[in-house]
């Protein structure tokens, strides 16, 4: 059977309510695993694993992490099961190596909720090897962008490749108890101008992140939109698959890149 060529996503992964409440969200990850042919693997870079230097997960059963405190007590029965592969972490150790880039090995790394998440609702049989790349914090948003694409290879092999982060993400300003709350204008204008750079081809004006309009509100820091400069390496062809707010000011895009 020959290899699909599959796309790079950039996934907004939101609230850990999430797993128990789906909202617009859920049903979109579900339509959209069904329209792409089934991954060999799939590699995560997730706002919730930074790290100094990059690392990549070899760990063969990695635990279900439920990384938050406060939530109902079914939360934290939520498993994902799905397999490591050591073979798919060793090319990706090898592929950084070929392009000088430092990255170390870590086994013990458990699984975050920025990962099992969305892949809660894409893949709920968690049958498909996961991979998992940490969040560089000393690199700069160019940098970040270059691991996407040397990773982007990869996808001529039938596996996918995922940034998960937020589009906004502003946890003092949410309405925590009202998913359907108004969005603020700086919310919208700042996904707005993300989305308007990325339909015109101008990475760049994303990666320049610093001159973003209302930047510091919608991100006061940098970690869930740092997987979108991963996403946007992976592919120069963007389209959205999916639009919407959760509790005011959350946005929980998710967009393709071929």
């Amino acid at each position: 059977m020959p290899l699909h060529t599959l796309p790079g996503l950039f996934i907004s992964h939101g609230s850990p309510m999430l797993a128990l409440n789906p909202e617009q969200v859920g049903p979109a990850l579900h339509r959209l695993s069904t329209n792409l042919p089934k991954p060999q693997a799939i590699i995560v870079m997730s706002a919730h694993w930074e790290s100094d230097v990059l690392e990549v997960s070899t760990a063969t059963r990695p635990n279900t992490w439920h990384d938050f405190r406060g939530f109902p007590e079914l939360l934290y029965q939520i498993k994902y099961p799905a397999p490591g592969s050591l073979e798919i972490s060793e090319r990706l150790l090898s592929l950084f190596a070929e392009h000088q880039i430092s990255a170390h090995a870590n086994s013990s790394r458990p699984r975050d909720h920025g990962v099992w998440m969305p892949l809660l609702h894409m893949y709920p049989d968690a049958d498909i090897p996961v991979i998992t790349l940490s969040l560089p914090t000393k690199y700069t948003a160019a940098q970040i962008h270059r691991i996407g694409e040397i990773v982007s290879v990869l996808r001529k092999e039938q596996i996918l490749v995922i940034g998960s982060g937020s589009i906004t993400h502003n946890l003092r300003e949410l309405t925590w108890h009202e998913t359907d709350a108004p969005t603020p204008i700086w919310a919208s204008l700042f996904r707005n101008y993300v989305v308007q750079q990325l339909q015109q081809g101008h990475q760049d004006g994303v990666l320049d992140w610093q001159n973003l309009p209302y930047i510091a509100q919608n991100h006061p820091t940098l970690e869930h939109l740092a997987p979108l400069f991963f996403a946007m390496g992976t592919g120069k062809t963007f389209s959205i698959v999916h639009s919407s707010f959760s509790m005011g000011s959350l946005g929980m895009d998710i967009y393709r890149f071929d």
